[in-house]
């Protein structure tokens, strides 16, 4: 197919305008994929490879040829921020077309929301929880809005394959199918995706077509890449190794850092002015804390400050104005940012990113990659590794570099395998069925049992979900009074349902950060986010606490103080870490090549934690004595199978090995002590791992492990059961334990 000649002739105009020598590659196989068939589409690309345009320009030339009687397309995007990016670039496309593209999130004014209800047609552009609002609010409009829907286009796919967010957005793309009577062809795009067979499934499930995945040659990916070390007080690595290669040594600085910097924050200060630049974080503290300094030392050196900051936590206005600010080519200012600038946001030509520590996916490094090497440019990324010396006296785990080893284990995956995180299909997510029972109450009004259960069950993303399982929900729902029923027995909101419901907050699954203020007798300590269970220990003000009790209701956290030592724990410590990268881990520590990316006190650093690897023994023994009864494990499990293993080892082994004081660092490592050999506990764990048991029983005894975000509204049955076999990871944690016995 000659698919320039296929294009509407204002695209056809378009490209000449925009100065285009010919289609890229995957031009022409969207343009193939969506005009020769029927089907789903998923197109995966680099970022900025043309995605947008390869998507658009055959349906806006459906759309002009066989105009539809309501909105054609629905574009789907997970921020606000990629929705006003793609509006303007759409707008300038769709306007000699007369085609409208209409935004609506939480921003956008009322009165351009009205005009739309009162004449649907062209492009609506919106975020999942404006979805749901929308079908929850307008549930009336819906069929006059999406009556003859033809394209459903869902962009950066990868961000909702692995969590309650994406299977909202599914379940309301199937709901608002069933309502207006439509089924419009799905269109996913993304520059990530590991397994695009399973992200086709994914994006197929309930649409009742397959999904093409066109090949082409999207040509050649040059990155420039660097990765630098820094103890955050001297002496550096490479000071004790002066022998290494002149080839390892940093590029000369472009400005100074004050006298008595932190080393790390001075070398992204020293490398950042003179240029526009992107300063990731994997946290909103880290980044307001980054930027504070980076701020502090433009003052010590008596400059203009050059650092702005974008975060969720930020006000729109301040969001939107870094945004501007870094459109502008002649801008020479950098952002310290979290994930909020992860994604397709055209922010102009960037010169590099920084990279504080190592993120916890691969999705992620390359979502972060590929903010910079627009226009012509290779891909910049500089990763800067941080920590402390370790203690003079200071055990073997913490005398390994963990955020530096997982930074290497992320880019070699991706370089030598192609690897990025496969979807997560297998949960059973009873808080989002909460929410879409909820909603879909809200949206419909009163409805029987079994039409509401006709409703939700057949989802999708529920499939694993049963019929008894769902009894029991509405019935609780009924208890709390969240759900009442008729005199006609039918079901609707009750008065605790409707506070819920009628909360603008409720649109969204994903958690707010929720704080829980944490006490020790009649003292407070300070806050913090999804606390752990009673039993667990955790850091705040300077101390170590013992968690007593957690009143979910409340939001308080009562504790005792213990000595020891543990890192601080302020929600997820570990994210999401796929099993892979834990394994690439063990490979970084257990190769002896130095990748040509490391820089010198990098490479220093790494041959040190090699040294100590290979002397401790880890090599080949994932358990490591201390000393005396104290032991170190090393199971290279990713979040969900280590957090399985900690429970197995405690419940179901805790007495035969004579466990005592069990400290994960999740996922690295457990320390503890035990009364039995290295060869008893391979056996005991994996005699213990052989036997047939129940998932319930890694739940500790009265543990209502609320997870998401509408956990606390579920039965805690449900919960527990939702936890022991849709979170932990048991099938992966017993095959590493048997693996060890072998």
């Amino acid at each position: 197919m000659n698919v320039f000649s296929r294009y509407a002739p204002f695209i056809q105009d378009y490209i000449y305008r925009s100065g285009w020598q010919s289609l890229r590659g995957v031009q022409n196989a969207a343009g193939e994929a969506i005009f020769g068939t029927e089907d789903n589409v998923l197109l995966t690309a680099s970022t900025a490879s043309g995605k947008t345009e390869a998507a658009f320009f055959p349906i806006l030339t459906l759309l002009e040829e066989d105009p539809p009687s309501s909105v054609g397309v629905l574009y789907i995007a997970p921020l606000k921020a990629l929705i006003n990016d793609q509006f303007g670039r759409l707008e300038e496309l769709c306007g000699e077309a007369g085609i409208a593209v209409t935004r609506w999130h939480g921003d956008v004014p009322q009165t351009r929301k009205r005009k739309l209800l009162q004449k649907p047609s062209g492009i609506l552009q919106i975020t999942p929880e404006s979805l749901e609002s929308l079908l929850i609010n307008k549930h009336m409009e819906i069929p006059s809005l999406f009556g003859d829907l033809r394209f459903l286009v869902v962009d950066e796919i990868h961000s909702l394959l692995r969590g309650d967010r994406g299977m909202q957005t599914f379940c309301l793309i199937e709901r608002i199918g069933r309502l207006a009577g439509c089924t419009p062809r799905r269109i996913g795009l993304s520059a990530t995706i590991g397994n695009p067979e399973a992200a086709g499934r994914f994006l197929a499930a309930g649409s009742g077509r397959r999904t093409i995945i066109p090949r082409f040659d999207g040509g050649k990916e040059v990155w420039r890449l660097s990765m630098e070390h820094f103890f955050n007080t001297p002496p550096q690595a490479d000071e004790a190794r002066p022998s290494l290669p002149e080839t390892l040594r940093p590029e000369a600085p472009t400005d100074t850092a004050p006298e008595a910097a932190d080393p790390g924050i001075g070398y992204i200060f020293e490398h950042t002015r003179g240029k526009k630049c992107l300063i990731f974080t994997n946290s909103r503290e880290e980044c307001e804390a980054v930027c504070q300094n980076l701020r502090q030392y433009c003052e010590a050196n008596r400059e203009p400050d050059r650092f702005l900051i974008h975060h969720g936590n930020l006000s729109a206005s301040y969001r939107e104005s870094a945004e501007e600010e870094m459109k502008d080519d002649d801008s020479l200012l950098s952002v310290c940012a979290t994930a909020t600038l992860e994604l397709g946001i055209d922010i102009g030509r960037l010169e590099r990113a920084f990279q504080i520590d190592a993120p916890f996916t691969v999705s992620g490094f390359l979502q972060r990659m590929g903010r910079t090497g627009r226009r012509g440019d290779p891909s910049e990324m500089w990763f800067v590794m941080r920590e402390n010396h370790p203690e003079p006296r200071a055990m073997l785990p913490d005398m390994i570099p963990w955020y530096l080893i997982q930074g290497i284990a992320l880019v070699q995956l991706y370089l030598e395998e192609r690897f990025v995180e496969p979807p997560r299909t297998d949960r059973l997510p009873y808080s989002l069925l909460y929410h879409q029972t909820m909603s879909t109450l809200a949206s419909c009004g009163e409805m029987t049992p079994g039409e509401l259960a006709s409703r939700v069950l057949p989802l999708s993303c529920f499939h694993r979900i049963s019929k008894e399982d769902y009894r029991t929900l509405l019935l609780h729902l009924l208890e709390i009074g969240h759900i009442s029923r008729t005199e006609n027995g039918g079901l609707i909101l009750g008065l605790a349902g409707e506070r819920i419901v009628n909360n603008y907050k409720f649109y969204a699954v994903f958690q707010e950060n929720i704080e829980y203020s944490v006490r020790s007798g009649p003292e407070e300590l300070g806050t913090i986010v999804k606390p752990p269970p009673p039993g667990d220990k955790i850091a705040i003000a300077g101390r170590v606490w013992a968690v007593d009790e957690v009143d979910h209701k409340k939001r308080e956290v009562y504790c005792t103080l213990v000595k020891g030592n543990i890192p601080a724990y302020f929600g997820d410590v570990a994210g999401d870490i796929h099993t892979r990268i834990l394994e690439r881990m063990h490979g970084v520590l257990n190769e002896q090549n130095i990748y040509p990316y490391l820089l010198r006190r990098a490479a220093c650093r790494l041959l040190d934690a090699r040294d100590s690897f290979r002397k401790s023994g880890m090599a080949d023994h994932p358990l490591v004595q201390l000393g005396g009864n104290m032991w170190a494990l090393f199971p290279w499990l990713g979040s969900y199978a280590f957090l399985a293993l900690e429970r197995f080892l405690k419940i179901r082994c805790g007495r035969r090995l004579g466990l005592k004081g069990l400290h994960p660092s999740r996922p690295y490592y457990l320390q503890f002590t035990m009364k039995v050999s290295e060869k008893e506990f391979y056996r005991i764990t994996a005699e213990e791992a052989a036997k047939e048991f129940d998932p319930l029983e890694l739940v500790y005894p009265g543990e209502v492990p609320v997870f998401e975000k509408y956990d606390e509204y579920v039965p805690e049955e449900l919960v527990r059961k939702g936890f022991a076999l849709g979170v932990l990871d048991l099938e992966g944690m017993k095959q590493r334990v048997l693996g060890w016995a072998e």
